[in-house]
């Protein structure tokens, strides 16, 4: 009787009593480490004696002014850039292009540091071109001012968001009817007149919602101002960061947190409405309607100076970390313009020395060492509470719908909010090395749950059917039907959450004791100290870290389920 009960729950969905079995271990994680220091945030932002201040108000509304204007900026440049590059690509067939697609594809998952370590060793004080510069027009300084500057932030941001672009508008002009472009031309319109009357109202829909999504990685950045543009652009981010563990001032923190957060949200809303008003049907093409060789000599042109355009901007940042990181290439003092050339390994030796024999030196090989462990925590943490949870979501019903965006919830809020959520919530464990595994665990369920979901969701019910009627006990029935389909998705998801463990910056930052460092917040403390040996030590770590990532992310595409899924 037992077995026959197992048998048409196997066939049906989950019925609610199981689903929310399945569900509690995850729901009591994110009441705890999610609502809950959310509630915290909420509380020590309504600080009467804070709210009363002008200061309080001058500091919000000069950080929340700079921190628009920024991400506006940069949102206007990246579409400046993604769309044309978005027309190169959905148009025009040529040699490697989907080569060319995951070159601009990777640093959007490489994490802030490795990033900001890139830029620094292509156009920093030190880096490649400057010295070369240097050497060329016998200078003594650096010729070309870019990190702590605003133009470092801007081609950061437009380095990191230009292929959410390219994504989203290509997906739509590759399948746009060719048909409509071609009555324009026999109308009469030029090229300009058939995109702008024709081709952009079709766009509008795709358009804003990148504009929204690249809107919003720009407004909560953090690691790219912090470490490009210094302490002199403040975002809410980098205040909050600033105020709260700088400056100690908690409660000033949690209200920029809370206008943070009031800010998202409001966007998300304002783009739901929009979106709602601006969509127009349209009848879809396959995407090889639309797509030819350049054939003329100005798209030709045109498709040697975006490839070109790609090579600088996406290429040379991050090939520069990893050679840098193996040549000795400094200005040689008291010579004018002279730069000292040479290949050496002195730089990953050193990351086993200690120097100074300091007392408070942290090699950063075990910084290393501890990314493993956070990173091997943060998998285990993920995979058994985001386990049972996309079993409830992938089999329930309607039900599921509310717990599902509960999942989501996360995504939409900062890690530097997250990280000073959990000081202001547990702030007797704050010296305990468990908080650092915990946010990041935070950080990467909803991505685990959204990789496991879709793959759980399409196992065929005629499958687990068939072997019960062989006479399969309900664990032998899960061993070997569905755990030989869901193991490459839950490989996939651990190395998901691996990966996004070992790059976090943000909450980590916050969280981190200084005696257990991880491998991004290392990096960002040599980037900080002046001199060349500490330079190189941070090129050398960030090409380890840039190598574990970049894997990563090959391995996850390797072991995507075929079922699909958002991440």
């Amino acid at each position: 009787m037992k077995d026959k009960r197992f048998f048409v729950a196997a066939a049906l969905p989950l019925p609610r009593k199981t689903g929310f079995l399945l569900l509690l271990p995850a729901g009591l994680f994110l009441t705890i480490f999610y609502l809950y220091p959310l509630a915290r945030i909420l509380s020590s932002a309504l600080d009467a004696r804070l709210l009363l201040q002008q200061a309080t108000w001058n500091t919000v509304g000069r950080t929340l002014g700079f921190t628009v204007y920024q991400a506006a900026l940069s949102t206007f440049l990246t579409l400046a850039i993604g769309l044309p590059l978005s027309l190169l690509f959905a148009r025009y067939e040529f040699r490697g292009k989907s080569l060319w697609r995951a070159m601009m594809t990777v640093p959007f998952m490489l994490p802030t540091v490795v990033v900001a370590a890139g830029f620094n060793a292509f156009l920093g004080e030190r880096g490649w071109v400057n010295l070369t510069l240097m050497r060329l027009l016998d200078l003594q300084k650096a010729p070309i001012p870019f990190t702590g500057t605003l133009i470092a932030i801007l081609v950061a941001h437009v380095f990191y968001n230009t292929i959410l672009v390219v994504r989203i508008l290509a997906h739509t002009l590759e399948h746009l009817d060719p048909r409509l472009e071609q009555a324009a031309r026999v109308l009469g319109a030029d090229d300009w007149q058939t995109f702008w009357q024709v081709t952009f109202p079709l766009l509008r829909p795709s358009l804003l919602a990148a504009t929204s999504l690249v809107f919003l990685f720009d407004f909560t950045s953090f690691g790219v101002i912090l470490l490009l543009g210094g302490p002199k652009f403040a975002t809410l981010e980098v205040e909050i960061y600033v105020q709260g563990m700088h400056l100690l001032h908690l409660p000033l923190a949690a209200l920029l947190s809370v206008v943070q957060l009031l800010c998202t949200a409001a966007q998300a809303w304002l783009y739901s409405r929009l979106l709602n008003r601006v969509i127009t049907p349209f009848s879809p093409r396959p995407a090889a309607a639309n797509i030819r060789p350049a054939r003329r000599w100005r798209e030709k042109l045109f498709l040697v100076g975006m490839l070109s355009l790609v090579v600088v901007l996406f290429l040379f940042p991050m090939v520069s970390v990893p050679v840098r990181s193996v040549v000795r290439m400094e200005a040689a003092r008291g010579e004018r313009g002279q730069v000292h050339y040479g290949l050496t390994a002195d730089y990953y030796r050193e990351l086993f020395v200690n120097r100074l024999s300091s007392l408070f030196y942290v090699p950063p090989l075990e910084a290393a060492r501890n990314s493993l462990l956070y990173g091997l925590a943060t998998v285990f943490l993920s995979l058994i509470l985001g386990f049972p949870a996309a079993t409830a979501l992938a089999r329930g019903n309607r039900w599921a719908r509310g717990p599902d965006i509960l999942f989501l919830l996360p995504l939409g809020t900062s890690a530097v909010t997250m990280g000073l959520g959990f000081l202001l919530a547990f702030r007797r464990a704050v010296t305990s090395p468990w908080l650092v595994p915990l946010a990041h665990t935070l950080i990467a369920l909803p991505l685990v749950v959204r990789t496991l979901q879709p793959a759980i969701a399409s196992i065929p019910p005629r499958l687990q059917e068939a072997a019960q009627v062989l006479g399969a006990s309900p664990w032998r029935a899960w061993r070997t039907v569905e755990w030989p389909i869901l193991r490459r998705a839950v490989l996939a998801a651990a190395t998901f959450a691996f990966t996004v463990s070992l790059g976090e910056f943000g909450a980590t930052l916050l969280l981190a004791r200084p005696e257990y460092p991880t491998l991004p917040v290392a990096i960002y403390r040599f980037l900080s100290q002046p001199g060349g040996l500490n330079y190189g030590q941070a090129m050398a770590m960030t090409t380890i870290l840039m190598a574990f990532t970049t894997g990563g992310i090959l391995l996850i595409e390797r072991l995507r389920s075929p079922a699909g899924g958002e991440f």
